[in-house]
């Protein structure tokens, strides 16, 4: 009997340990998916191959979790005499690159702030291509800048909590999942050629904290 459960336990512990290293995903827009990048940030430190720290804001890696700060005070009354407010650091600021133009990206993360008063959090798929932008009752996905705006009432990214997020994008599709709640925005503009890279950006004088993060191609 002894022996039973520790062969029990002992498997209970793997596949645990196999689920938290390489937990699986079945894509909902593609057949297959080619592995690009995978991170839980055990490493204490920043793949440079797919990562540009932007702004000048600090990003570090504590205990497994990479954690964004905005800039420094210095810098940040530089830039605003210098007249370049919009880029001063107030928020914490960090591209992945390497992202191709059809592909899966799944990650935990959050944004912290006190308050929506200060700006909304937002991910940039594609600069300034494919903008979600997670106000409090409402998610939109703005298409570069001005020429669509498609605004969702879920799913939705509150702040200062933990979320489960998927995209996926191939031409015409992006599919958004916060928690296990799905979104397909279809459009023609929809389009992630020439575009590589996601951007992440919190909200002015607030966090954002990533746990872990994997990027595939979709085929």
């Amino acid at each position: 009997m002894r022996f039973c459960y520790c062969l029990s336990l002992l498997w209970l512990l793997t596949a645990s340990a196999l689920h938290a290293v390489n937990p699986t995903y079945q894509p909902q827009l593609f057949q297959k998916l080619r592995v690009v990048y995978e991170d839980s940030f055990d490493s204490g430190k920043l793949h440079p191959d797919f990562w540009e720290v932007r702004q000048n804001t600090t990003w570090a890696v504590k205990d497994g979790v990479l954690h964004g700060s905005p800039s420094s005070a210095e810098f940040q009354q530089q830039k605003v005499a210098q007249g370049d407010k919009a880029h001063a650091g107030f928020k914490p600021v960090l591209w992945l690159k390497q992202v191709p133009e059809q592909f899966v990206c799944r990650l935990r993360m959050r944004y912290d702030a006190k308050t929506y008063a200060k700006g909304f959090p937002l991910l940039d798929v594609g600069h300034h291509i494919h903008t979600l932008t997670f106000a409090e009752k409402t998610t939109t996905l703005t298409i570069k800048k001005d020429l669509q705006r498609l605004p969702i009432e879920a799913p939705r990214f509150t702040l200062n909590e933990w979320h489960d997020v998927v995209l996926e994008l191939k031409k015409g599709l992006l599919l958004l999942q916060i928690d296990g709640v799905k979104h397909r925005f279809e459009s023609a503009n929809i389009d992630m050629s020439s575009h590589a890279q996601i951007d992440f950006k919190a909200v002015d004088f607030g966090t954002c904290q990533i746990d872990h993060i994997q990027l595939w191609e979709g085929q």
